[in-house]
């Protein structure tokens, strides 16, 4: 937690960097109001490649983090689809196009209304629990946010689009849940972002077998 408040006053100074997230988790494979104390997550947007590669590489920062931690996983992603905005901005630049049938990562962001937060997490656990049920397509979900109960978000991966939008808007519970949201007008502000995998790094003790899995599907994509 001391690492999280320290970490400001050095990523506002990295070359490269242009938008940063610090970020703490939920429990489970989704929104929680339990958090996991031993998982953080760091979202950044790089003005290239080069820029990522040089701070996870070489930056004093990022060699401190490694040290402090027992394992540490890192994805480089490409926006492919963006709708809504973070904090009144639009972080992610769309810089290529997206593939159906290709690894895909998902990040949700959504600023719930104070005065909402009973009705929303009363109905929260059912697509949680839905969503690890949704193993065909779904290789890793994990709930992220910046402030517990208010401002949450979700990590996920998806073997292809396709996967995706079948969970997305053929699931009958989730589509329940994007019909109450507009009718009860849970958020204040929410973000959709679909982002192609470009590689991956480090190693996650709950999915032994995604990393190889990532790195047969992004070489043959290469090829």
């Amino acid at each position: 937690m001391r690492q999280m408040q320290a970490a400001n006053r050095i990523l506002k100074s990295v070359s490269g960097l242009y938008f940063y997230k610090l970020l703490g988790s939920g429990s489970g494979n989704g929104f929680s109001v339990v958090p996991d104390t031993s998982t953080y997550a760091l979202l950044s947007v790089w003005e290239d490649q080069a820029c990522a590669e040089a701070f996870f590489k070489h930056h004093p920062y990022s060699h401190q983090v490694f040290i402090n931690t027992i394992q540490r996983w890192t994805v480089f992603l490409n926006a492919t689809k963006v709708r809504g905005t973070w904090q009144k901005q639009q972080p992610f630049s769309v810089r290529q196009p997206m593939f159906s049938d290709r690894p895909l990562a998902v990040v949700t962001r959504a600023t719930i209304h104070p005065k909402k937060l009973l009705s929303f997490w009363k109905n929260v656990p059912k697509v949680s629990d839905r969503l690890g049920q949704h193993q065909a397509g779904l290789l890793f979900s994990k709930g992220i946010g910046e402030l517990p109960l208010i401002q949450q978000a979700t990590f996920s991966l998806w073997k292809s689009r396709d996967a995706m939008v079948e969970y997305a808007y053929r699931s009958a519970k989730h589509r329940e849940m994007i019909k109450k949201t507009r009718q009860l007008g849970w958020y204040r502000e929410e973000l959709f972002a679909e982002f192609s995998i470009i590689k991956v790094n480090g190693y996650w003790p709950d999915i032994p077998d995604l990393l190889p899995y990532l790195q047969d599907q992004l070489s043959g994509r290469s090829a």
